[in-house]
């Protein structure tokens, strides 16, 4: 089978992550989380004071951003990539609902697209790589082989949200969750750049009420469908 790009948008919560991950290792593909990018540069503004009562520094982020670099490194105990910045290992710091309320006014701003769309298109460039975010079929990889675009209900991605962060042993509250994801999906859609929309040529993917094995069959039959001819 030839290598390809397999890109995979779609809203916030909806398991793409996960999904991507899966189908990574199984076909022994690259994983690349571009929400992990984002909300590792939103992590870096909490840290280094760029944000203040939700407003963004975004001069001082700015002239900061090109020494803002993102990687991905195997985590043997899980068997997935950890997110690291600078170097650093933020994986799990960057889930924390700290930064998932803050992250898509950040990831809004048009030079961290910028900078994260050129580190993205650097990491696919020999292909056979997995990569998921908002905008990977229509900004960062617009010919992408095999692009998909992932959906479920409100309700039910707040719902995943806070079994995750519940599982974790992190208070939560399922109305709050509920809310930021609505607000994250606005955000979304409505930024100047790189809105989050489906692109012409995706496939559409409703898993609101798909199990994880009849998710996995539905990828990896796409996948070799594209990838075999």
């Amino acid at each position: 089978m030839r290598k390809i790009i397999i890109a995979i948008d779609g809203f916030s919560s909806c398991g793409k992550s996960t999904m991507a991950k899966d189908l990574a290792r199984e076909i022994g593909y690259i994983y690349i989380d571009s929400g992990a990018m984002y909300r590792a540069v939103t992590l870096y503004c909490i840290e280094n004071g760029l944000l203040h009562d939700g407003r963004i520094d975004a001069d001082k982020l700015s002239h900061e951003i090109d020494n803002i670099h993102i990687s991905f490194r195997p985590n043997a105990a899980t068997g997935r990539p950890d997110t690291y910045l600078n170097g650093v290992n933020v994986e799990e710091r960057i889930r924390t609902m700290e930064v998932s309320s803050q992250v898509s006014p950040v990831a809004a701003l048009d030079f961290v697209r910028e900078a994260m769309v050129k580190q993205q298109q650097e990491m696919g460039q020999a292909k056979g790589i997995v990569m998921d975010g908002r905008d990977i079929g229509t900004t960062v990889f617009p010919h992408a082989e095999l692009k998909i675009f992932v959906t479920a209900s409100p309700e039910i991605r707040a719902q995943r949200r806070y079994d995750e962060l519940k599982a974790k042993g992190q208070a939560v509250d399922f109305d709050e969750i509920l809310a930021n994801v609505k607000q994250r999906d606005y955000i979304d859609q409505h930024r100047d750049v790189s809105p989050l929309r489906k692109a012409d040529d995706a496939l559409l993917l409703d898993n609101s009420h798909l199990t994880i094995e009849q998710q996995k069959a539905w990828l990896t039959e796409q996948f070799e469908r594209v990838a075999g001819k």
